[in-house]
């Protein structure tokens, strides 16, 4: 296992389901023991285990030091990646080029859909753990390269529409403080483009999820052919960009969270989202919060269109219906009872409601501040959202999650 003796790959194995903090401080020291590595591959075992469980269970994987297991791509997302590239056409997956390896979960997965994979990563440990960690997985048809994205890239020779160039740009500065724009991550992928698809037919980008998605768009121009954002458990994970040589248009956009996928193009959220009137928001039996992806995407007029909802009004993010829609991308909720902020209305309406989860969205006080105000501890089966109508009506919601 990478020049490590059996000692202390038999401390690993012994004690990589225990309590790493406990491990480093009640371990005594042994000469034979590299106690340092030891608890590295005990603790990123334990965030495999989470993360990358088709890895975990393979016994000899090294892992990386803390923060790049938290930061690498999931099991889940690395495998969604794999759905993006299985729909290019055949001849496109060819020669798999990843220009920033980085631990390789992503070009793990990504690699088995191609005849010839390529790994480049700069910083050189990290080459030598995908070198092991690769042919553990079976990847025989994989390189690994010690290389510059930039050297790499304007030495390599190959036929334009065999290849799929794979980024995710290092987000973070010389200093390793976070960046989220396109031309501060390394490298800078703005810079490369023309040699990109001097060399790919398509190129597939991980970017921040912080990053403005319109902006990517505009500043990578007409060859983004979509764009995927990447929720799990209700949580932005990723911006993936798919850039194809031969697009010009409009791009798809692409909302997942979980099972819950939602596709459409800019156009078609170029109107505003229907509003409810106050007789409509009154008499509404079911209440609506668009995931993650759909928050971050704002496709707010696609979801009225859709889905035949109606926004309680354009800054709340919050719709309602009449008649349940099962399949509506977000949480959904059968409305109890609504609510002024009136003190009597308050007291009738809590009357036996010690507990409840309570959000606000576009309402003068933040969650904790109502919570507070309405004297209720958190959790229990009970959902409050307080909101503000499209004619400044302050409202809460009582609801039973569906």
């Amino acid at each position: 296992m990478m020049e490590r003796n059996e000692k202390t790959i038999a401390f690993v194995r012994e004690h990589r389901k225990d309590d790493v903090r406990a491990l480093a401080l009640q371990t005594r020291r042994d000469n034979d023991v590299d106690l340092t590595w030891a608890l590295e591959q005990i603790q990123g075992w334990q965030t495999a285990r989470r993360k990358l469980p088709s890895w975990s269970v393979t016994d000899g994987i090294i892992y990386p030091h803390h923060l790049s297991m938290e930061q690498c791509s999931s099991e889940q997302t690395a495998l969604y990646k794999c759905d993006i590239v299985e729909k290019l056409p055949q001849a496109c997956r060819m020669t798999l080029i990843d220009l920033t390896g980085g631990f390789g979960v992503d070009f793990a997965f990504l690699a088995k859909g191609f005849e010839q994979a390529i790994y480049v990563e700069r910083q050189e440990a990290l080459c030598k753990t995908a070198r092991h960690n690769f042919e553990l997985l079976g990847l025989n048809h994989a390189r690994v390269i010690h290389a510059e994205a930039e050297e790499f890239l304007h030495d390599l020779v190959t036929e334009p529409a065999s290849t799929l160039i794979y980024l995710d740009p290092a987000r973070r500065d010389q200093n390793s403080n976070r960046t989220y724009a396109i031309d501060d991550c390394t490298p800078n992928v703005l810079e490369l483009l023309g040699q990109l698809f001097k060399t790919a037919d398509h190129v597939l980008l991980k970017l921040s999820p912080m990053l403005d998605w319109h902006k990517a768009i505009k500043d990578l121009g007409e060859r983004v052919a979509e764009v995927h954002i990447v929720s799990v458990n209700n949580e932005c994970k990723e911006l993936l960009v798919l850039m194809s040589a031969d697009h010009r248009g409009e791009p798809s956009i692409h909302c997942l969270n979980d099972g819950q996928s939602l596709i459409y193009r800019p156009q078609e959220n170029a109107m505003s989202p229907a509003i409810s009137t106050d007789d409509e928001t009154a008499g509404s039996a079911y209440l609506y919060e668009p995931n993650a992806s759909i928050m971050k995407a704002g496709c707010f007029g696609v979801m009225t269109e859709r889905y035949h909802v109606k926004a309680i009004a354009s800054d709340s993010h919050l719709f309602v219906s009449d008649e349940f829609i099962e399949n509506f991308p977000g949480r959904r909720f059968a409305v109890t009872e609504i609510t002024t902020m009136n003190k009597k209305e308050l007291a009738h309406a809590l009357s036996g409601i010690t507990r409840a989860n309570v959000a606000t969205r576009n309402f003068p006080m933040s969650a904790q501040q109502l919570r507070s105000r309405l004297r209720l501890q958190d959790g229990g089966d009970c959902y409050i959202f307080g909101t503000t109508t499209a004619t400044g009506q302050r409202l809460l919601y009582l609801c039973k999650k569906m």
